[in-house]
């Protein structure tokens, strides 16, 4: 079978690409009459749509997917436990199923673009940056998404997270109770008791982005 369409936009990192490549292969495959399911690429292809934001295309083509498959490629299960948490707004549990499977190589760029995406996305830092008081709305809530979805969690996405550089990502959690391992630059989260109020509430999250969004433009 012929993917060199899909290795090419791989290699060229043209990531929103991805599913309509996977897309018009499935098709062409299908009316040749040719047997692909044992080899078809379904984690890049689930991958691809998720990237787009194309969720209900994800679903379906997972339904598709043989149980066979399923149970004898855990990347393709892993590639749509990121969509299940898309599906439910957990984007805390977006990134920790990114950040616990070990991707292929081939699918490493896709991954970790498709990271960067999603944090550009929902959590505009930039523009946060430029407003201070609700650079701290942001931080505090953003706080409050780590301590929900880890229980340890490196210096360096820390301070990814937090918007800020490790030195002060590191002694903000310092002051919150956390603990540092230098040796390993990891941070042991302590988890607080859950108070109503502060629950993070992603809709919430969201439109304190777009409110941001319209005072930069």
């Amino acid at each position: 079978m012929d993917f060199s369409t899909l290795t090419a936009a791989l290699a060229s990192k043209s990531y929103d690409k991805i599913a309509d490549v996977c897309d018009n292969l499935m098709l062409q495959v299908a009316a040749e009459g040719v047997s692909y399911q044992d080899e078809w690429p379904y984690a890049i292809h689930l991958i691809g749509h998720i990237y787009v934001d194309d969720i209900n295309s994800a679903r379906f083509l997972w339904k598709s997917i043989p149980s066979s498959v399923k149970e004898n490629k855990p990347e393709v299960v892993a590639a749509w436990k990121i969509g299940q948490k898309l599906w439910t707004r957990d984007y805390g549990g977006v990134h920790e199923a990114i950040r616990e499977f070990d991707w292929s190589q081939e699918l490493q760029g896709l991954v970790a673009a498709y990271s960067g995406k999603l944090f550009r996305s929902h959590f505009s830092l930039t523009g946060l940056s430029r407003k201070s008081c609700i650079f701290k709305l942001y931080t505090r809530k953003m706080f409050q998404l780590l301590l929900s979805a880890y229980s340890t969690i490196s210096i360096q996405d820390t301070a990814l997270f937090l918007g800020m550089s490790e030195e002060d990502a590191t002694s903000y959690v310092l002051q919150q109770g956390w603990a540092a391992d230098p040796a390993s630059r990891m941070l042991t989260v302590k988890k607080q008791p859950i108070v109503t109020e502060q629950k993070l509430d992603p809709s919430k999250l969201q439109r304190l982005t777009e409110y941001v969004f319209h005072l930069e433009h």
